[in-house]
């Protein structure tokens, strides 16, 4: 049997992980055909069979099976020897990979930009929506802002303060209500809540789900409609003119906001500065992000 490539292996890995090579070739920034081609070559080289072609996709082979970890473990050294590069990096210039969520960017990173630009010019940004820390591990991204209670621990970072939430609903749609608490309201929930939340049951004993969405910003959408009553981190909700917030306490989410990079990364001169000026920015915003002032009042 011939010894293994990296070169073969990220294929390999790719299509294990994706289950098909269109999905695979995605993931690799290459054509479909580029991987299938690819895949067969290293199955020629092995002299086995790794995937079995199905109408559904590809799916692995035992054989594929076993050498999944030593195709891991290749891996991670390619990877850790790229990080070990990038690390020694000490120029303020070249590309830097943020990864963040949809919302976040357009609320909290994307009005600061430019002068992140006018302080460091030759560093060029690439902002991918994400909320997937995986990205960090496979070098896909250079740092990583989430809202998470918890990362993973092999990265490092900072939480910059705790998100704060509340319950919001469209101006319109609370006019048309009498008397908020002793009405049949409408709720906006996520998908995954099978039952009401805490915070409708006392004050809304009624209350009847109008909705479920699966993302922040379908929420936000949904309660601009009018369609009822939902729980909005702060910092998607305030400076909203035509949503209000209600006066009902809620229990402190454990979610916060973090600023992550991998650990091998954390001395290279451009995340090291990029680190450095997101700190700054989220501190000013630590009020929206917590809730306890306006959106307005940046």
């Amino acid at each position: 049997m011939h010894a293994m490539e990296w070169s073969d292996i990220k294929y390999y890995l790719a299509v294990m992980r994706e289950g098909s090579v269109t999905q695979a070739g995605k993931a690799l920034g290459v054509n479909h055909t580029t991987v299938s081609r690819r895949i067969v070559a290293f199955e020629k080289k092995l002299n086995v069979r790794l995937f079995d072609r199905l109408p559904t996709g590809y799916k692995a082979t035992e054989a594929a099976d076993k050498i999944f970890n030593h195709a891991l473990q290749m891996e991670e050294s390619a990877l850790s020897i790229d990080r070990e590069i990038l690390g020694g990096d000490n120029e303020l210039r070249g590309s830097l990979r943020l990864t963040i969520e949809t919302y976040v960017a357009s609320r909290l990173l994307f009005p600061y930009l430019a002068e992140f630009r006018r302080r460091y010019p030759f560093i060029e940004l690439q902002i991918q929506s994400s909320s997937d820390l995986s990205n960090l591990n496979f070098r896909e991204a250079d740092i990583a802002i989430r809202l998470t209670p918890s990362p993973p621990e092999n990265l490092v970072g900072k939480k910059i303060c705790m998100m704060g939430h509340g319950i919001y609903a469209s101006k319109n749609y609370l006019d048309n209500l009498i008397e908020i608490k002793d009405s049949k309201v409408d709720l906006v929930l996520w998908g995954s809540e099978q039952e009401k939340p805490v915070w409708s049951k006392a004050p809304f004993a009624d209350s009847r789900v109008a909705v479920r969405v699966d993302t922040a910003g379908n929420m936000l959408a949904a309660i601009k409609g009018g369609l009822g009553l939902a729980r909005l981190p702060c910092y998607l909700a305030e400076g909203e003119e035509t949503i209000s917030q209600l006066p009902i306490a809620l229990t402190q989410s454990n979610w916060g906001l973090w600023v992550l990079s991998h650990p091998d990364l954390r001395d290279t001169a451009r995340v090291r500065v990029c680190r450095e000026f997101l700190y700054e920015i989220f501190e000013r915003q630590r009020g929206i992000v917590e809730g306890s002032h306006s959106f307005n009042d940046k």
